[in-house]
């Protein structure tokens, strides 16, 4: 399973290459660039899928690729300590919060706002789907601008080998592993790499990324 999922993820990156050159519009960065942002702040996501954990088994993977692509990412533990002990204890709540108060008190630049579609696998007799969607948002705290927003998606596929009582026996027992195990979690991160790294629909990088500590 793990050989399986390091292949998509060097998969993912080329099928990204792909659909931005199948892509007619680029993503529109003009407001990112006149207020180009060195901190995020990322609030708890909402939660739209079925999965009770998926917020926060989502959050989880969120801070390595922003950080990776530049940016100083405030840590979302701490920060989803803190607003739920100022009165603010679910997502929803958190993503109230004013942006001149994010700014103001935490010092953040701009926030992300995420929201979960599809978290979780389904089965179909002898196959099984993970999928995890999601979509994003970044404001900038001073001028309530959204800098950059779009959405990412991926899947991994267990199918059938052509032996139908194998297959049976290993759905049951994959069905009961994922029971147990949270196997979307590990999809996220190829979520993550639709979600922010698809070339010209994807975040720019920041101001502390190699590439712009050279310039």
């Amino acid at each position: 399973m793990k050989a399986r999922l390091l292949l998509r993820v060097l998969l993912v990156p080329l099928l990204g290459l792909l659909l931005a050159g199948c892509a007619t519009t680029p993503y529109d960065y003009t407001n990112y660039r006149a207020h180009p942002p060195r901190s995020i702040l990322v609030l708890p996501p909402l939660n739209e899928s079925t999965a009770v954990d998926a917020s926060y088994s989502y959050l989880s993977t969120v801070s390595f690729p922003l950080a990776e692509a530049g940016y100083y990412v405030f840590p979302v533990a701490e920060v989803d300590h803190f607003l739920k002990e100022n009165g603010m204890p679910t997502p929803g709540e958190m993503h109230q919060i004013p942006l001149d108060k994010a700014r103001d008190i935490l010092g953040a630049d701009a926030v992300l706002y995420l929201t979960i579609k599809q978290y979780g696998t389904k089965y179909v007799v002898v196959s099984s789907v993970t999928t995890v969607t999601v979509s994003g948002k970044l404001v900038d705290t001073r001028t309530g601008l959204t800098l950059w927003e779009g959405t990412g998606t991926a899947q991994d596929n267990s199918g059938g080998s052509g032996n139908i009582i194998a297959d049976l026996i290993s759905a049951a027992l994959t069905q009961v592993i994922n029971s147990s195990v949270d196997h979307a979690h590990a999809v996220c991160r190829l979520t993550n790499v639709q979600l922010f790294t698809l070339k010209d629909h994807g975040l720019l990088d920041g101001p502390y990324h190699p590439k712009e500590s050279d310039k």
